[in-house]
């Protein structure tokens, strides 16, 4: 009788277990802060889109805030998320990487991830997208289709590894081309890069890449209007023109949240500034216009897999 009793015991102590959630990993909730917004179809709705994505994949309660553009304003945020149990929160921007080092001590059960930054702390990460191939990759397409051997670049800040890449790529595939380089000073000053992209214009360049997530999308549909050619930047912009944009420079910001968050809930997520590109399958080209002929195509995509492979760009 005894022995049927301890078995019951156990039978209704293990139905009990089942109802119990298990948890599979150390994330519990993600928060998202964006300088800006989440409806510029570029930087901010692919951060937006992987927040959708750590959700889905995780089942977990995600929360954004938009205009976070000071250490303030992101302080109370931060202290409001930590409220509703966020453990992993993501600055969507470089301008995030100091702020988070101060705040980071203060909330030591919370880690902290942003971009293009230093990061200092245990519990800080920087995620630095290698820019410099895909522009490099960029270029040579831009020069290979240029007829009147002129492009530009209108880039946000020198610091872009994607604007020397671009420039070098350029320079190989045809070194009789003309780069001519534009800074605006940051990310979303439209009319700063159209006044510089008119100015291109008027000097001959017909194949331009707006380097700035802010601004590209204008930049590109008055490309368009001039019949004219563009590298996209950040997203596939192929949509955006099917024969104006060359190619795009797409870094795949919304998967690199999902890696990133798994790792995460998995213990193994490093602190300090980690490196990603081709290699790691969140860099890629884009769509080719069918303006760009099959060959070449065919040519850009062997040196992208030998890059993938040894490291080694076309003119190493």
């Amino acid at each position: 009788m005894l022995k049927r009793f301890v078995v019951l015991l156990l039978c209704l102590l293990l139905l009990a277990g089942c109802d119990q959630p298990i948890k599979s990993g150390e994330l519990e909730k993600v928060g998202l802060l964006v300088p800006e917004t989440i409806n510029d179809q570029v930087w901010g709705t692919k951060g937006y889109k992987g927040m959708l994505k750590i959700q889905s994949h995780f089942n977990v309660d995600v929360y954004y805030k938009e205009d976070m553009n000071s250490e303030m304003i992101v302080e109370r945020a931060v202290e409001e998320f930590a409220q509703k149990g966020v453990n992993l929160i993501f600055g969507h921007g470089n301008e995030y990487a100091v702020y988070f080092n101060h705040l980071s001590e203060k909330y030591p059960d919370i880690h902290f991830v942003s971009f293009n930054g230093d990061a200092q702390n245990e519990n800080t990460t920087s995620l630095n997208f290698e820019g410099y191939a895909m522009g490099f990759f960029g270029g040579m397409v831009a020069s290979h289709m240029s007829k009147t051997k002129r492009v530009g670049i209108i880039a946000a800040y020198e610091w872009q590894p994607e604007v020397e890449g671009f420039y070098e790529g350029a320079l190989f595939e045809d070194n009789e081309v003309k780069v001519e380089i534009e800074y605006v000073g940051h990310w979303d000053d439209d009319q700063g890069a159209i006044l510089y992209l008119d100015k291109m214009i008027d000097e001959g360049a017909d194949v331009i890449y707006p380097a700035g997530d802010g601004y590209n999308v204008p930049i590109i549909e008055k490309v368009k209007e001039h019949g004219l050619y563009a590298i996209g930047y950040i997203s596939d912009q192929a949509d955006l023109g099917e024969t104006t944009v060359l190619t795009s420079t797409v870094q795949h910001v919304d998967k690199l949240y999902e890696v990133v968050a798994e790792e995460f809930d998995n213990g193994k997520l490093k602190a300090g500034n980690l490196y990603y590109d081709f290699s790691d399958d969140v860099i890629t080209l884009g769509e080719f216009s069918s303006d760009v002929d099959k060959e070449f195509e065919n040519e850009i995509h062997k040196h992208i897999e030998v890059y993938r492979e040894t490291g080694k760009l076309p003119n190493e």
